[in-house]
């Protein structure tokens, strides 16, 4: 059974990878290609940080096209020091203003903890330097995450940073309140 949204896209022979898959379907993006005689800088002027997951198809979502903002993945979509080194270029040498976080519901970080770094250590012999950012709550991660960006000294721009939560079931975006903390609000 296949998983993948284009499961004819590019068959695979016995002897072929899945890479070869992806080269061979650049070939034929290539074929078509034309320079669209844009820059590196964003159109629209906006950073968005998200999860890897292979569900969450950013630009559909979002409605954007080709060169209207910057796209940050990393596992769960959490802030880290390398987004922070991402999001300090596109604000300060790309001209973005504007940051976007998106996590989503049924996250596999919401089912890992900090030991997964103790079981990589115990296979490979080595403990690894990042830590697995790990989460229980994904509304109190995205108010994390939006912190970690408020408060960075290197980003210019901190004004406009919005957090939301995508619905991998139902599509939708559900904006987090970033001053709304469950543990300490009476409701």
């Amino acid at each position: 059974m296949s998983t993948s949204a284009h499961p004819s896209a590019g068959a695979m022979t016995a002897d072929s990878t899945v890479t070869d898959r992806l080269v061979g379907a650049n070939e034929r993006y290539a074929a078509a290609f034309s320079d669209p005689g844009m820059d590196a800088r964003p159109v629209l002027g906006v950073a968005v940080v998200a999860c890897m997951d292979a569900r969450l198809d950013l630009h559909a979502a979002l409605g954007l096209e080709l060169g209207d903002c910057h796209t940050i993945r990393n596992a769960g979509g959490v802030v880290t020091d390398d987004v922070i080194r991402s999001l300090t270029i596109s604000q300060r040498a790309l001209g973005t203003r504007s940051v976007v976080l998106i996590h989503h519901t049924g996250c596999g970080l919401e089912s890992l903890t900090e030991e997964f770094r103790h079981e990589l250590e115990m296979e490979v012999g080595q403990r690894p330097a990042w830590a697995v950012e790990a989460f229980r709550d994904v509304d109190q991660d995205v108010r994390q995450s939006m912190q970690r960006v408020r408060t960075s000294p290197f980003l210019l721009h901190t004004g406009d940073v919005r957090g939301f939560v995508f619905d991998v079931t139902t599509g939708l975006l559900r904006e987090i309140d970033p001053s709304t903390d469950p543990a300490t609000d009476p409701a």
